[in-house]
């Protein structure tokens, strides 16, 4: 049987913040179609290692490894071209835009671009509330409609790997389950 390939590994990193060690030899293997959760207080390094898989954070030492390629070092651009995709904390959306602007612009990158429409009713399928505000402005949604379209943007993407920053901020508890 042939050897499973990671699609995200931590090999020893450590992270420091001036004279603050954050991230203390974290060594983490995660394979296609697994769930990891990162749980932990305030000031835990979470949000740390989210950036740093990203590129935003440069290890001490260690390696940040996507698809069997050693991403240490590389830029955020080269990193979301390996199929890495986020949804940050405060759901970061264009404000000005419309509901389905945003989603749109998830698939900006893709050179794939024959189902747009049937990946969009998949969202709007997971996210009902999401297709009935297509042509209001994201800045108007309530806080749990903004996450969802900001959850939805990141999956048009098509990316391998979703890094979700608190997850369930502002959804209805229904929707959280």
């Amino acid at each position: 049987m042939a050897e499973r390939t990671s699609v995200l590994e931590f090999r020893g990193v450590n992270i420091h913040y001036g004279p603050v060690h954050v991230l203390k030899d974290v060594n983490i293997e995660i394979f296609q179609g697994e769930m990891v959760c990162l749980l932990g207080g305030n000031a835990s390094g979470k949000t740390t290692t989210l950036k740093t898989i990203l590129g935003m954070v440069e290890p001490s030492s260690g390696d940040v490894v996507i698809d069997g390629d050693v991403m240490t070092g590389a830029t955020t651009a080269e990193i979301v071209s390996k199929g890495v995709t986020m949804v940050p904390e405060n759901r970061r959306l264009f404000k000005r835009m419309t509901v389905k602007e945003n989603l749109e612009i998830g698939a900006y990158l893709r050179t794939d671009r024959d189902n747009l429409e049937g990946e969009l009713e998949a969202i709007y399928e997971m996210f009902p509330r999401v297709k009935e505000r297509l042509s209001q402005k994201a800045g108007t949604l309530s806080g749990g409609e903004q996450q969802m379209v900001a959850v939805g943007r990141a999956l048009m993407a098509k990316p391998k790997v979703v890094l979700i920053d608190e997850p369930s901020m502002g959804l209805a508890p229904v929707l959280v389950q």
